[in-house]
Protein backbone atom coordinates (compact mmCIF):
# COMPACT_ATOMS: atom_id res chain seq x y z
CA UNK A 1 0.00 0.00 0.00
CA UNK A 2 2.90 2.71 0.84
CA UNK A 3 4.50 1.18 -2.56
CA UNK A 4 1.49 2.12 -4.42
CA UNK A 5 1.40 5.34 -2.92
CA UNK A 6 5.18 6.56 -3.77
CA UNK A 7 4.32 4.92 -7.03
CA UNK A 8 1.26 7.36 -7.90
CA UNK A 9 3.16 10.14 -6.45
CA UNK A 10 5.90 10.22 -8.97
CA UNK A 11 3.44 9.40 -11.80
CA UNK A 12 2.04 12.69 -10.58
CA UNK A 13 5.69 14.39 -10.78
CA UNK A 14 6.34 12.80 -14.20
CA UNK A 15 3.27 14.53 -15.65
CA UNK A 16 3.62 17.85 -14.33
CA UNK A 17 7.30 18.03 -15.43
CA UNK A 18 5.28 16.68 -18.56
CA UNK A 19 3.75 19.83 -18.91
CA UNK A 20 5.79 22.39 -17.62
CA UNK A 21 8.54 21.04 -20.60
CA UNK A 22 5.40 21.19 -23.22
CA UNK A 23 4.68 24.96 -22.74
CA UNK A 24 3.37 26.84 -26.44
CA UNK A 25 6.63 29.17 -27.11
CA UNK A 26 5.83 33.08 -27.45
CA UNK A 27 3.98 34.42 -30.61
CA UNK A 28 6.07 36.17 -33.45
CA UNK A 29 5.99 39.64 -33.60
CA UNK A 30 3.61 40.88 -36.31
CA UNK A 31 5.60 42.78 -39.30
CA UNK A 32 5.29 46.51 -38.89
CA UNK A 33 3.37 48.86 -41.49
CA UNK A 34 5.53 51.30 -42.94
CA UNK A 35 5.67 53.27 -45.96
CA UNK A 36 8.85 53.33 -48.19
CA UNK A 37 10.17 54.85 -51.47
CA UNK A 38 13.03 54.12 -53.60
CA UNK A 39 16.28 56.33 -53.94
CA UNK A 40 16.02 57.57 -57.56
CA UNK A 41 18.69 59.65 -59.69
CA UNK A 42 17.62 63.15 -60.23
CA UNK A 43 19.10 66.78 -61.35
CA UNK A 44 20.58 67.98 -57.98
CA UNK A 45 21.60 71.84 -58.39
CA UNK A 46 24.26 73.36 -56.42
CA UNK A 47 22.95 76.80 -54.76
CA UNK A 48 23.69 79.13 -52.53
CA UNK A 49 21.08 81.06 -50.98
CA UNK A 50 20.80 84.50 -48.88
CA UNK A 51 18.99 87.54 -48.16
CA UNK A 52 18.84 89.91 -50.98
CA UNK A 53 17.91 93.44 -51.83
CA UNK A 54 16.83 94.77 -54.96
CA UNK A 55 18.33 98.46 -56.27
CA UNK A 56 17.52 99.84 -59.40
CA UNK A 57 19.81 99.81 -62.20
CA UNK A 58 19.81 103.89 -62.25
CA UNK A 59 18.68 106.26 -59.84
CA UNK A 60 18.59 110.26 -60.93
CA UNK A 61 17.45 112.90 -58.57
CA UNK A 62 16.17 114.97 -61.09
CA UNK A 63 17.11 118.79 -60.04
CA UNK A 64 16.74 122.08 -61.79
CA UNK A 65 20.10 123.62 -63.24
CA UNK A 66 18.76 127.32 -63.20
CA UNK A 67 16.61 129.43 -60.80
CA UNK A 68 13.07 130.30 -62.08
CA UNK A 69 9.25 129.81 -61.39
CA UNK A 70 8.21 126.48 -62.41
CA UNK A 71 5.73 126.54 -65.03
CA UNK A 72 4.49 123.43 -65.51
CA UNK A 73 4.54 119.71 -64.85
CA UNK A 74 3.97 117.71 -67.78
CA UNK A 75 4.12 114.12 -66.06
CA UNK A 76 1.66 112.27 -63.59
CA UNK A 77 3.68 111.41 -60.59
CA UNK A 78 4.50 106.96 -60.40
CA UNK A 79 4.21 107.40 -64.48
CA UNK A 80 6.59 105.30 -66.75
CA UNK A 81 9.06 108.03 -68.68
CA UNK A 82 11.33 107.73 -71.54
CA UNK A 83 14.47 109.35 -71.67
CA UNK A 84 14.19 112.42 -73.32
CA UNK A 85 10.54 112.60 -72.23
CA UNK A 86 9.53 117.07 -70.92
CA UNK A 87 8.61 116.95 -67.19
CA UNK A 88 9.08 120.25 -66.20
CA UNK A 89 9.20 123.66 -67.91
CA UNK A 90 10.54 126.63 -65.97
CA UNK A 91 9.10 130.42 -67.18
CA UNK A 92 11.98 130.60 -69.91
CA UNK A 93 11.13 134.69 -70.85
CA UNK A 94 14.15 135.91 -68.89
CA UNK A 95 16.50 133.39 -70.53
CA UNK A 96 15.31 134.01 -74.11
CA UNK A 97 16.12 137.89 -73.56
CA UNK A 98 19.39 137.44 -71.81
CA UNK A 99 20.24 135.06 -74.94
CA UNK A 100 19.01 137.81 -77.72
CA UNK A 101 20.68 140.53 -75.58
CA UNK A 102 24.17 138.31 -75.65
CA UNK A 103 23.43 137.53 -79.78
CA UNK A 104 23.40 141.91 -80.07
CA UNK A 105 26.65 142.07 -78.17
CA UNK A 106 28.26 139.18 -80.34
CA UNK A 107 27.34 141.27 -83.34
CA UNK A 108 28.39 144.35 -82.43
CA UNK A 109 31.99 142.92 -81.11
CA UNK A 110 32.09 140.83 -84.55
CA UNK A 111 31.46 143.96 -86.23
CA UNK A 112 34.61 145.77 -84.07
CA UNK A 113 36.73 142.93 -84.61
CA UNK A 114 36.48 143.21 -88.23
CA UNK A 115 37.39 147.15 -88.40
CA UNK A 116 39.97 146.28 -85.67
CA UNK A 117 41.56 143.66 -88.63
CA UNK A 118 41.34 145.92 -91.68
CA UNK A 119 43.18 148.99 -89.71
CA UNK A 120 45.86 146.60 -88.73
CA UNK A 121 46.43 145.14 -92.53
CA UNK A 122 46.71 149.25 -93.75
CA UNK A 123 49.16 150.20 -90.58
CA UNK A 124 51.05 146.65 -91.88
CA UNK A 125 51.25 147.93 -95.46
CA UNK A 126 51.73 151.77 -94.62
CA UNK A 127 55.05 151.18 -92.13
CA UNK A 128 56.34 149.62 -95.21
CA UNK A 129 56.68 152.73 -96.84
CA UNK A 130 57.45 154.61 -93.76
CA UNK A 131 54.18 156.92 -93.57
CA UNK A 132 53.48 155.15 -90.06
CA UNK A 133 55.50 154.55 -86.95
CA UNK A 134 56.36 150.61 -86.22
CA UNK A 135 54.75 151.64 -82.75
CA UNK A 136 51.48 152.58 -84.71
CA UNK A 137 51.23 149.37 -86.07
CA UNK A 138 51.85 147.33 -83.34
CA UNK A 139 49.05 149.17 -81.57
CA UNK A 140 46.84 148.62 -84.55
CA UNK A 141 47.94 144.83 -84.64
CA UNK A 142 47.13 144.52 -81.07
CA UNK A 143 43.97 146.19 -80.97
CA UNK A 144 42.59 143.51 -83.36
CA UNK A 145 43.94 140.37 -81.31
CA UNK A 146 42.26 142.13 -78.66
CA UNK A 147 39.03 142.68 -80.25
CA UNK A 148 38.73 139.11 -81.68
CA UNK A 149 39.55 138.02 -78.42
CA UNK A 150 36.43 139.74 -76.99
CA UNK A 151 34.54 138.12 -80.01
CA UNK A 152 35.44 135.03 -78.54
CA UNK A 153 34.40 136.03 -74.98
CA UNK A 154 31.01 136.79 -76.57
CA UNK A 155 30.38 133.15 -78.72
CA UNK A 156 31.05 131.46 -74.92
CA UNK A 157 28.69 134.16 -73.45
CA UNK A 158 26.22 133.50 -76.02
CA UNK A 159 26.40 129.02 -75.56
CA UNK A 160 25.81 129.80 -72.03
CA UNK A 161 22.73 131.73 -72.22
CA UNK A 162 21.34 129.05 -74.82
CA UNK A 163 21.97 126.82 -72.46
CA UNK A 164 20.49 128.63 -69.24
CA UNK A 165 17.33 128.54 -72.23
CA UNK A 166 17.84 124.97 -73.07
CA UNK A 167 17.49 124.01 -69.25
CA UNK A 168 14.55 125.58 -68.67
CA UNK A 169 12.71 122.51 -70.21
CA UNK A 170 13.52 119.83 -68.00
CA UNK A 171 13.74 116.65 -69.76
CA UNK A 172 14.05 112.88 -68.53
CA UNK A 173 17.99 111.98 -68.29
CA UNK A 174 16.65 108.04 -67.78
CA UNK A 175 13.65 105.80 -68.87
CA UNK A 176 12.70 104.34 -65.60
CA UNK A 177 9.67 105.27 -62.98
CA UNK A 178 9.26 108.73 -61.33
CA UNK A 179 8.47 108.93 -57.98
CA UNK A 180 6.39 111.62 -55.52
CA UNK A 181 6.31 114.76 -57.11
CA UNK A 182 8.13 117.26 -54.22
CA UNK A 183 7.06 120.63 -56.18
CA UNK A 184 4.58 122.10 -57.72
CA UNK A 185 3.62 124.02 -60.74
CA UNK A 186 4.30 127.61 -59.61
CA UNK A 187 6.81 127.03 -56.93
CA UNK A 188 10.29 129.06 -57.02
CA UNK A 189 13.59 126.61 -57.91
CA UNK A 190 16.80 126.66 -57.56
CA UNK A 191 19.59 124.58 -58.97
CA UNK A 192 20.51 122.21 -56.53
CA UNK A 193 18.15 123.42 -54.08
CA UNK A 194 17.34 120.52 -51.78
CA UNK A 195 14.63 117.80 -52.06
CA UNK A 196 15.18 117.18 -55.88
CA UNK A 197 12.21 117.78 -58.39
CA UNK A 198 11.79 113.85 -58.44
CA UNK A 199 13.42 111.09 -58.66
CA UNK A 200 13.65 108.51 -61.51
CA UNK A 201 14.66 104.85 -60.90
CA UNK A 202 15.14 102.51 -63.77
CA UNK A 203 13.60 98.98 -63.04
CA UNK A 204 13.56 97.62 -66.49
CA UNK A 205 16.32 96.04 -65.64
CA UNK A 206 16.75 95.64 -62.14
CA UNK A 207 19.42 94.35 -59.66
CA UNK A 208 19.14 92.34 -56.74
CA UNK A 209 22.20 93.03 -54.13
CA UNK A 210 23.29 89.79 -51.72
CA UNK A 211 26.60 88.14 -50.06
CA UNK A 212 27.60 85.04 -50.29
CA UNK A 213 30.17 83.50 -47.84
CA UNK A 214 34.13 84.07 -48.65
CA UNK A 215 34.08 80.22 -48.74
CA UNK A 216 32.05 80.72 -51.76
CA UNK A 217 34.37 82.77 -53.99
CA UNK A 218 36.48 80.09 -55.78
CA UNK A 219 33.04 78.41 -56.81
CA UNK A 220 31.55 81.80 -57.95
CA UNK A 221 34.60 82.80 -59.85
CA UNK A 222 35.22 79.16 -61.46
CA UNK A 223 31.69 78.83 -62.70
CA UNK A 224 30.68 82.36 -63.58
CA UNK A 225 33.90 82.35 -65.90
CA UNK A 226 32.33 79.56 -67.86
CA UNK A 227 29.00 80.34 -68.16
CA UNK A 228 25.92 83.04 -67.45
CA UNK A 229 25.22 81.86 -63.90
CA UNK A 230 21.36 81.77 -62.91
CA UNK A 231 20.21 83.46 -60.26
CA UNK A 232 16.39 83.28 -58.80
CA UNK A 233 14.82 86.02 -56.46
CA UNK A 234 11.61 85.34 -54.37
CA UNK A 235 9.57 87.88 -53.09
CA UNK A 236 8.58 87.37 -49.17
CA UNK A 237 4.92 85.99 -49.37
CA UNK A 238 5.54 84.75 -52.69
CA UNK A 239 6.17 81.40 -54.02
CA UNK A 240 7.25 81.63 -57.37
CA UNK A 241 10.85 83.07 -58.29
CA UNK A 242 11.97 85.63 -60.48
CA UNK A 243 14.88 84.11 -62.98
CA UNK A 244 17.68 86.47 -63.22
CA UNK A 245 21.44 86.42 -64.09
CA UNK A 246 24.46 87.43 -62.25
CA UNK A 247 25.95 90.28 -63.52
CA UNK A 248 28.81 91.66 -61.03
CA UNK A 249 31.17 89.87 -58.33
CA UNK A 250 32.76 93.00 -55.75
CA UNK A 251 36.70 92.79 -56.35
CA UNK A 252 37.17 92.27 -52.36
CA UNK A 253 35.98 90.75 -49.51
CA UNK A 254 34.23 92.50 -46.28
CA UNK A 255 37.07 91.96 -43.65
CA UNK A 256 34.17 92.67 -41.37
CA UNK A 257 31.25 90.03 -42.24
CA UNK A 258 33.58 87.67 -44.37
CA UNK A 259 31.50 88.22 -46.77
CA UNK A 260 31.43 88.91 -51.06
CA UNK A 261 28.59 91.11 -52.68
CA UNK A 262 27.37 90.42 -55.91
CA UNK A 263 24.74 91.52 -57.85
CA UNK A 264 22.14 89.85 -60.33
CA UNK A 265 19.86 91.27 -63.02
CA UNK A 266 16.22 90.67 -64.44
CA UNK A 267 14.21 92.22 -67.12
CA UNK A 268 11.66 92.84 -64.42
CA UNK A 269 9.30 92.24 -67.25
CA UNK A 270 5.93 92.00 -64.91
CA UNK A 271 7.25 94.25 -62.09
CA UNK A 272 7.52 91.55 -59.37
CA UNK A 273 10.87 93.35 -58.15
CA UNK A 274 10.72 96.71 -56.31
CA UNK A 275 13.51 98.75 -55.29
CA UNK A 276 13.89 98.75 -51.68
CA UNK A 277 12.49 95.50 -51.48
CA UNK A 278 13.63 92.47 -49.90
CA UNK A 279 14.19 89.14 -51.57
CA UNK A 280 15.05 85.89 -50.90
CA UNK A 281 18.25 84.76 -53.32
CA UNK A 282 19.79 81.66 -54.55
CA UNK A 283 22.43 81.30 -56.90
CA UNK A 284 22.90 78.17 -59.04
CA UNK A 285 26.30 77.54 -59.32
CA UNK A 286 26.34 74.05 -61.11
CA UNK A 287 24.11 71.15 -61.51
CA UNK A 288 24.80 67.16 -60.60
CA UNK A 289 22.85 65.27 -63.39
CA UNK A 290 22.88 61.97 -61.64
CA UNK A 291 22.33 62.23 -58.01
CA UNK A 292 21.05 60.07 -55.72
CA UNK A 293 17.56 61.49 -53.99
CA UNK A 294 15.54 59.85 -51.51
CA UNK A 295 12.41 61.87 -49.74
CA UNK A 296 13.89 64.22 -46.42
CA UNK A 297 11.64 62.16 -44.45
CA UNK A 298 13.72 58.77 -45.03
CA UNK A 299 16.57 60.58 -43.29
CA UNK A 300 17.06 59.43 -39.20
CA UNK A 301 19.93 61.26 -36.93
CA UNK A 302 21.40 58.85 -34.86
CA UNK A 303 24.74 58.85 -32.69
CA UNK A 304 27.18 57.84 -35.18
CA UNK A 305 25.40 60.57 -38.00
CA UNK A 306 22.88 59.91 -40.55
CA UNK A 307 21.47 56.48 -41.17
CA UNK A 308 18.11 55.40 -43.18
CA UNK A 309 16.48 51.89 -43.16
CA UNK A 310 16.56 49.61 -46.25
CA UNK A 311 14.20 47.05 -46.97
CA UNK A 312 15.14 44.18 -49.07
CA UNK A 313 13.11 41.73 -51.33
CA UNK A 314 12.15 39.84 -48.29
CA UNK A 315 10.82 42.78 -46.46
CA UNK A 316 13.59 43.23 -44.15
CA UNK A 317 14.81 46.22 -42.71
CA UNK A 318 18.40 47.17 -42.42
CA UNK A 319 19.82 50.31 -41.00
CA UNK A 320 22.54 51.95 -43.23
CA UNK A 321 25.00 55.08 -42.26
CA UNK A 322 24.42 57.64 -44.97
CA UNK A 323 26.67 60.79 -45.79
CA UNK A 324 23.57 63.62 -46.98
CA UNK A 325 24.32 66.43 -48.83
CA UNK A 326 22.10 69.64 -49.85
CA UNK A 327 18.39 69.50 -49.99
CA UNK A 328 16.39 69.33 -53.36
CA UNK A 329 12.95 70.70 -52.76
CA UNK A 330 11.37 67.65 -50.60
CA UNK A 331 14.27 65.36 -51.11
CA UNK A 332 17.75 65.22 -50.05
CA UNK A 333 20.88 63.96 -51.94
CA UNK A 334 22.28 60.98 -50.49
CA UNK A 335 26.32 61.41 -51.25
CA UNK A 336 27.57 58.00 -49.66
CA UNK A 337 26.22 54.95 -48.83
CA UNK A 338 23.07 54.25 -50.94
CA UNK A 339 22.58 53.23 -54.58
CA UNK A 340 19.44 53.97 -56.58
CA UNK A 341 16.74 51.99 -56.64
CA UNK A 342 17.26 50.88 -52.99
CA UNK A 343 13.95 50.67 -51.31
CA UNK A 344 14.15 52.74 -47.61
CA UNK A 345 11.62 53.57 -44.97
CA UNK A 346 10.03 57.14 -45.34
CA UNK A 347 7.54 56.64 -42.56
CA UNK A 348 7.32 54.62 -39.38
CA UNK A 349 11.24 54.10 -38.43
CA UNK A 350 10.34 55.03 -34.65
CA UNK A 351 9.21 51.50 -34.64
CA UNK A 352 11.44 49.70 -35.94
CA UNK A 353 14.72 47.78 -35.50
CA UNK A 354 17.79 46.69 -37.66
CA UNK A 355 16.18 43.20 -38.87
CA UNK A 356 12.65 43.60 -38.45
CA UNK A 357 10.18 42.48 -40.86
CA UNK A 358 8.00 45.29 -42.30
CA UNK A 359 4.74 45.40 -43.90
CA UNK A 360 5.03 47.88 -46.69
CA UNK A 361 1.78 50.09 -47.00
CA UNK A 362 2.79 51.55 -50.47
CA UNK A 363 5.65 52.85 -52.45
CA UNK A 364 5.47 55.95 -52.35
CA UNK A 365 3.24 58.88 -49.70
CA UNK A 366 -0.22 59.83 -51.30
CA UNK A 367 -0.19 63.35 -52.84
CA UNK A 368 -1.24 65.94 -50.52
CA UNK A 369 -4.11 66.91 -52.14
CA UNK A 370 -5.36 63.39 -52.72
CA UNK A 371 -5.67 63.53 -48.21
CA UNK A 372 -8.66 65.56 -48.40
CA UNK A 373 -10.37 64.40 -51.51
CA UNK A 374 -10.67 60.52 -49.58
CA UNK A 375 -11.62 62.18 -46.11
CA UNK A 376 -14.53 63.44 -48.26
CA UNK A 377 -15.28 60.14 -50.13
CA UNK A 378 -15.51 58.15 -46.50
CA UNK A 379 -17.61 60.70 -44.59
CA UNK A 380 -21.10 59.61 -44.60
CA UNK A 381 -23.41 61.88 -46.67
CA UNK A 382 -25.63 63.79 -43.88
CA UNK A 383 -28.47 63.66 -46.17
CA UNK A 384 -28.65 60.04 -46.77
CA UNK A 385 -28.60 59.95 -42.81
CA UNK A 386 -31.44 61.81 -42.92
CA UNK A 387 -33.31 59.92 -44.96
CA UNK A 388 -32.62 56.51 -43.64
CA UNK A 389 -34.31 57.63 -40.13
CA UNK A 390 -37.47 58.81 -42.11
CA UNK A 391 -37.64 55.35 -43.45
Amino acid sequence: MKFSSYLGLATLVTGLSTVACSKPAPPSRPPIAVLVASAELGQSPYVVSANGLVEPMQSVAVQSQIGGVLNAVRFTEGAEVQQGDILFEIEPRPFRAALDQAKAVLARDEAQADNALRDADRYASLVQKDFVTRSQADQAAANAAAQKQVVEADRASLANMQFNLDNATIRAPISGKTGSLLVKAGNLVRPGAAPPLVVINQIHPILVRFTVPERELENVQKFAGRRSLRVLATPRGDAVAVPGTLSFVDNGVDTTTGTVVLKARFDNAENRLWPGQFVAAVLELYVDQAAVLVPTTAVQNGQDGPFVFVVDEKNKATLQAVTVGRNVGDRIVIEKGLAAGARVVTDGQARITSGATVEIKTEQSPPAAAAPAARAATKPDKGARAGGGGR
